[in-house]
């Protein structure tokens, strides 16, 4: 096989292209400057005789642009979600809020909830459900203003706007376990049932598909971390 000099000049080219990317490989990706040297190299060694048409170079250069683009928003949202998860874990044990009417009782633990009134009050009534549903306790609050009402519950006594009621809570306390909260109103002439919010721990939390945090809440199950209303 005859060697002539014009392809051994190319092949010591190849073999000093090969030699820089080689020393490259370790950060397995192609810089833009590496980029640049290999494109004058290709230029410096095309056929003098069917040279290159400009408009290859610039779509090689806008397609190198772009994967390297792509490449800066992955790294950006790995980084992002990395930091979410960091974040996200630092919840897991703590209490939030959502709404829901369920929620679970620990030994020696309280639930806090609150609900939200358009009018004033003077017949605010919370009745509390055990997971057999029979009835746990009436409580009759009475008075309460417009606006957010809160409550924190140990499973006998109940603290309502950050006083205690003076109520017959009954000698025995509730027990460990998950508890139904309806809580209705008289306004407007007629008893209405509000909407609850309760307090639940964060038994874990998961990153969903598009990229929210899923919060795995006690007692009520999966929670979107942007449905939280407190983070107590």
């Amino acid at each position: 096989m005859t060697v002539s000099a014009a392809s051994t000049n190319s092949v010591t080219d190849n073999l000093s292209i090969t030699k820089k990317q080689d020393t490259k490989k370790n950060t397995n990706e192609l810089g833009q400057a590496a980029f640049l040297e290999l494109m004058i190299t290709q230029m410096n060694n095309q056929n003098p005789l069917s040279p290159q048409d400009n408009s290859e170079f610039v779509a090689q250069l806008a397609q190198f642009s772009s994967v390297e683009g792509l490449e800066r928003l992955n790294t950006s949202f790995n980084s992002f979600m990395s930091n979410n998860a960091l974040q996200a874990s630092s919840l897991v044990g703590r209490s939030v809020t959502v709404e829901s009417d369920t929620s679970t009782l620990v030994t020696g633990g309280i639930v806090a909830g609150s609900v939200d009134l358009d009018y004033p009050t003077t017949d605010l009534k919370m009745s509390i459900y055990d997971e057999t549903g029979s009835l746990v306790q009436t409580i009759p609050v009475g008075q309460a203003p417009a606006g957010e009402t809160v409550f924190r519950w140990d499973g006998q006594n109940i603290e309502v706007n950050g006083e205690l009621l003076d109520w017959e809570a009954g000698e025995n306390a509730a027990t460990a376990g998950e508890y139904r909260f309806e809580i209705t109103a008289g306004q407007n002439g007629k008893t209405e049932a509000l909407n609850t919010s309760l307090s639940a721990n964060v038994n874990s939390v998961t990153i969903g598909e598009n990229g929210k945090l899923i919060l795995n809440l006690a007692g009520i199950g999966a929670v979107e971390a942007d449905k939280v209303k407190q983070f107590n």
